[in-house]
């Protein structure tokens, strides 16, 4: 009966859904399954098999599946009302998040202002940055800089601030023009020295010959997620926040895959000491719950918009689920479980344990480079060691990894050749371990033949 449940719900999978970031014409013999339950760091599929999950759902779970503290808030709201809209009215749970944000963020972010995913956070920043300077007077003051190798979503303006040739280049005639420093990672750097000094001295030199038509430098702190973890140096994050200073260049943060605890602070902007004049929220924000982002922007940014009416400074952009209460209640009670549960010192030992494993990952012949910044991990796959030669993205490599840790109990999802695990930070000691040593061992299956 359970067998035949699970391949009546798979037929009809392949019948109808388009997955994302995924090849279709392969996703039959790609082994899928179809999940139906959760409990605690584990999800479990229609035919009862349990899975750890490596990758939190796609980065988003923070305190496991079924956490009876959000499930019960949730459902108290729904008590009250499902949702209201943020256009000419209030809501008591959008009100309650906000304050809770502004006091954990770094200082000056005082405003907040919500939307539905990441792609849309760094969209919202984007457009204030871009129309705060045109209320300012300045309208030269346009041009966008990031990262080489960035991501940031998938909506339009938040794809013309990414850089992956992969996922961008085929949308290149229907995207604005955004300036490129190099991404900080040796191992891609073309030229002599040392890559994070030359990148800054790349930035320095583009914020001196063009500051003046710079609106805002994007970058995602510490950790560029989607680039296949690429981890920064310590400081490289400070430097950029500076140069942004002295030139009058707004600073974006996309904490979208780095916030609530991932790089074990709260933000990872911490870390370095900055703060920066937007600040953008998603994916951990709920718990892992319902869709919700938030924008965070500074008093100078938000008076910006401030005027007459007939003068049109207004912001003119919204969702219709925007501070939607029920995901509202859900990131209230997520938030108020890293105070009772003490999850940042709670960790720690996780992370060490992790580290441990690691070190002996990092050991494999196939193995280019171990990249760790807290729970977020990325692990290089490569064909020679010696030379970091890349396996062909047409071998999966990565992906045949994680096939191989699924029948070992483990789910993860692969950035090409990288290997990924960001499990929930509700993962115990003894399940890092475990995880650590079903990595290596798939790993070691896969990359031995």
């Amino acid at each position: 009966m359970i067998q035949s449940e699970h391949q009546r719900l798979l037929d009809l999978d392949l019948r109808h859904v388009w997955h994302p970031f995924t090849q279709m014409q392969v996703w039959p013999d790609d082994q899928p399954l179809v999940i139906v339950g959760g409990e605690g760091n584990y999800l479990i599929d229609a035919r009862g098999s349990r899975y750890l999950d490596g990758v939190s759902s796609l980065w988003v779970n923070i305190h496991g599946h079924r956490k009876a503290e959000i499930d019960e808030a949730v459902i108290a709201q729904l008590r009250q009302v499902a949702h209201t809209t943020l256009l000419g009215l209030a809501s008591a749970p959008s009100i309650e998040l906000a304050a809770r944000l502004v006091k954990l963020a770094p200082p000056g972010l005082n405003r907040v202002f919500y939307s539905d995913s990441g792609s849309t956070a760094v969209e919202v920043a984007i457009k204030m940055a871009f129309q705060y300077w045109r209320q300012k007077g300045r309208p030269e003051k346009r041009v966008f800089v990031a990262l080489k190798e960035a991501y940031h979503g998938d909506t339009v303006g938040a794809v013309s601030a990414g850089g992956i040739d992969l996922f961008h280049e085929i949308f290149q005639e229907l995207l604005f023009s955004v300036t490129r420093i190099p991404t900080p990672y040796r191992y891609r750097w073309p030229g002599p020295g040392d890559c994070a000094t030359a990148c800054l001295d790349a930035a320095e030199a583009l914020f001196e010959q063009r500051g003046k038509e710079l609106a805002a430098l994007i970058i995602e702190p510490l950790v560029q997620g989607a680039a296949g973890m690429i981890t920064q140096p310590v400081g490289f994050l400070r430097e950029l926040a500076a140069l942004c200073r002295r030139h009058d260049v707004l600073l974006i943060c996309d904490e979208v895959a780095t916030g609530f605890g991932r790089t074990g602070t709260m933000f990872a902007v911490e870390q370095e000491r900055v703060a920066p004049d937007l600040l953008c929220l998603a994916k951990g924000l709920t718990g892992g719950y319902l869709p919700l982002a938030a924008t965070l922007a500074t008093d100078r940014v938000y008076e910006g918009f401030l005027g007459a009416v007939q003068d049109k400074r207004t912001f003119f952009h919204g969702h219709s689920y925007t501070g939607n209460p029920l995901a509202c209640a859900a990131a209230l009670a997520s938030l108020d479980l890293f105070e009772s549960e003490n999850i940042l010192e709670r960790i720690k030992p996780v992370i060490a344990t992790l580290a441990e494993k690691l070190a002996s990952i990092g050991e494999l012949e196939h193995v280019g480079e171990v990249r760790q910044r807290g729970m977020m991990i990325g692990i290089e796959l490569v064909r020679d060691r010696s030379t970091k030669t890349e396996y062909p993205y047409a071998e999966r490599v990565g992906h045949r990894v994680c096939l191989a840790a699924r029948k070992r109990g483990v789910l993860l999802r692969p950035l090409g050749n990288v290997v990924v695990l960001m499990p929930p930070l509700s993962l115990t000691s003894a399940e890092a371990g475990w995880l650590g040593d079903v990595v290596k061992e798939s790993i070691d299956e896969v990359t031995s033949h």
